[in-house]
């Protein structure tokens, strides 16, 4: 492949690091980054890049569960993006392709694609048991009320009182759209 040689990076959440994604060395020329689940396609990053590449580009993923983690996507992102002359490169794995893949770097891809699709089940899994428990000790999930029930009073008395709304929330510390939300409540 002779274009440019482009990085794929995801990351779960936005407080987590991209820092582990590395490329050993190779020359890169542009890079994409989300901060959100492999488990959609529904990707910023993922879509700018998708429409970016041309034919003789190679994009570049530390490894294959940071480009997907449904099997499926897996499967139709490589297909579709080697179908273009664009080749895909996982570093971790040691894969490369380009379009031509033989029969054992299918499977692998496979294989490796299943994994990376039961390691999210498992998260998902995990992440619900751990909401069930918190339910049964009386936490409810989610964040915390950015207001007391007294402090929702207040907010609906001084609004009533017709005071200007961007004051109200100034002095409680919170934003316009959270005002917003607790007047719809």
């Amino acid at each position: 492949m002779t274009g440019q040689i482009v990085a794929y990076v995801r990351v779960s959440s936005v407080d987590q690091n991209t820092d582990r994604q590395t490329f050993d060395g190779v020359q890169v020329e542009k890079t994409f980054t989300d901060k959100c689940s492999g488990g959609t396609r529904n990707r910023p990053a993922l879509t700018e890049m998708l429409r970016y590449v041309r034919e003789g580009d190679t994009i570049i993923c530390h490894s294959i569960d940071r480009l997907a983690r449904d099997l499926q996507d897996l499967l139709h992102l490589v297909e579709t993006l080697t179908a273009r002359g664009v080749g895909v490169r996982f570093i971790k794995e040691a894969l490369m392709f380009e379009g031509n893949a033989s029969p054992m770097q299918t499977m692998i891809l496979q294989v490796m694609g299943s994994f990376a699709q039961f390691e999210r089940s498992l998260i998902k899994e995990r992440q619900r048991e751990g909401q069930q428990a918190a339910r049964a000790r009386g936490k409810l999930p989610g964040r915390k009320k950015a207001l007391s029930p007294e402090q929702v009073i207040e907010l609906h008395n001084r609004v009533s009182a017709h005071e200007p709304k961007a004051q109200i929330a100034r002095d409680m510390g919170i934003s316009r759209e959270t005002l917003y939300s607790y007047l719809k409540d």
